[in-house]
């Protein structure tokens, strides 16, 4: 971990002296963008999953709408970054998406239509920030809360989820769509 950190500090000083990002710094943030997602997703993943476990839906939707952010609030701090899961198809509208971030969700919908690998992006933002983009494909074990309504997603869950989130659209996918993308900022 010390011999990463060392690697990421001297990229990072490497960046503040140039404002093009070389193909080395590329691989290395997406490297860092990957671990950081997966640790993320994992952290999201194993609360939400235990959550079901102990009641299902309706005992893993209040918590979801209550500890989601501060869970990725956590990671953020354990890692020094930014963590976004932005969406075109909002539950919660602490993730709406950037116009940047909305341009790549339809690249890599384009992508999916098209049967071409989804891969990470790495670029300099509007902020002159490194930023990380990587897509979020719906498992089928997301069907319970964001499938199809009287499909996958019951009218019990659907009530309950409309409730916490008045707004939400983020139902109706099937396995393997798009979700929404992770945008991690360094």
């Amino acid at each position: 971990m010390l011999k990463r950190t060392l690697i990421f500090v001297s990229l990072l000083s490497l960046f503040s002296c140039n404002k093009k990002l070389s193909e080395k710094e590329k691989v290395a943030y997406i490297s860092t963008g990957k671990e950081i997602t997966q640790a993320t997703f994992n952290e999201l993943s194993t609360n939400l999953m235990a959550q079901m476990k102990l009641g299902g839906p309706m005992q893993a939707i209040p918590f979801c709408n209550s500890e989601a952010m501060p869970i990725t609030k956590k990671m953020e701090e354990k890692f020094n970054v930014s963590i976004k899961r932005a969406s075109d198809k909002l539950r919660n509208s602490e993730n709406k998406a950037t116009e940047r971030e909305l341009q790549i969700i339809s690249d890599y919908k384009s992508a999916l239509k098209n049967n071409t690998e989804l891969i990470p992006i790495v670029e300099i933002n509007k902020y002159k920030n490194i930023q990380f983009y990587a897509p979020i494909i719906i498992d089928s074990k997301c069907l319970a809360c964001h499938g199809k309504l009287g499909e996958e997603l019951n009218v019990k869950t659907d009530s309950l989820i409309k409730t916490l989130y008045p707004e939400d659209v983020a139902v109706g996918y099937k396995v393997g769509e798009l979700r929404g993308i992770w945008s991690i900022e360094f």
